[in-house]
């Protein structure tokens, strides 16, 4: 199946999840996690309508960013080094992996546009994820005021791996009171209106409990 035919298949999941929960289709950006996938591929899901692409290797970022011909967005969804932002940071659109003081001070030093950022948030707690804990968000927050190249947009999370419904709807629930106990504070630099969540397995129960980004590799893109 080529991308447009998957891409044809998760609109309409897209379009039940918003109607089931009340939601405009429009408010879900999928974003295209192409970090596994050829230039070749990645330009097939481009050509097909999908402009805003995930990847999180350094290394072959550049060379793909360079590759692709389009009105892309480029979104880095993994774990990012603080060695490691200066070779992307001026490159990409959206980081969706902010979760320590560290990188947030590399990016202020090497950026040289305003980033839109996405915390990430440890939810689960599980101890082999990154990610801020639910507890210190707000604080790390209101410590970034004064870091001009940052400006928060929203949260992200992984739910658990696991088949049961209940944990990763509450995983998704638990995000989105947090997003919505940081945006109520009007902060300039942190408007926290986003929710990065959901993946190819779970995607529609994070549409339902309020994502407006979803990340999908291997049901798009492939492998």
């Amino acid at each position: 199946m080529n991308v447009s035919e998957k891409l044809n298949l998760i609109n309409k999941e897209i379009f039940s999840a918003c109607e089931r929960s009340g939601r405009q289709a429009e408010s879900v950006k999928i974003v295209a996690v192409t970090k596994y996938v050829s230039n070749e591929r990645t330009q097939e899901a481009v050509d097909a309508g999908l402009i805003d692409l995930g990847e999180n290797r350094p290394e072959g970022f550049k060379e793909k960013s360079e590759a692709i011909s389009g009105n892309v967005k480029w979104h880095y969804i993994g774990s990012l080094q603080s060695r490691k932002v200066k070779n992307v940071i001026n490159d990409i659109d959206y980081l969706h992996s902010l979760d320590r003081m560290s990188l947030a001070k590399e990016i202020q030093k090497r950026a040289d546009h305003p980033i839109d950022c996405f915390l990430q948030i440890n939810v689960s707690g599980e101890e082999q994820k990154h990610g801020l804990s639910p507890e210190n968000a707000a604080q790390f927050v209101e410590e970034l005021a004064n870091y001009d190249k940052i400006n928060v947009i929203g949260l992200m999370t992984m739910a658990p791996l696991t088949e049961d419904e209940e944990v990763i709807r509450s995983c998704f629930k638990q995000l989105a009171v947090l997003r919505d106990s940081i945006a109520a504070k009007n902060l300039q630099h942190a408007p926290c209106t986003e929710l990065s969540m959901g993946m190819s397995n779970d995607f529609t129960i994070a549409i339902e409990e309020g994502a407006t980004y979803i990340r999908i590799g291997s049901s798009l893109v492939g492998e």
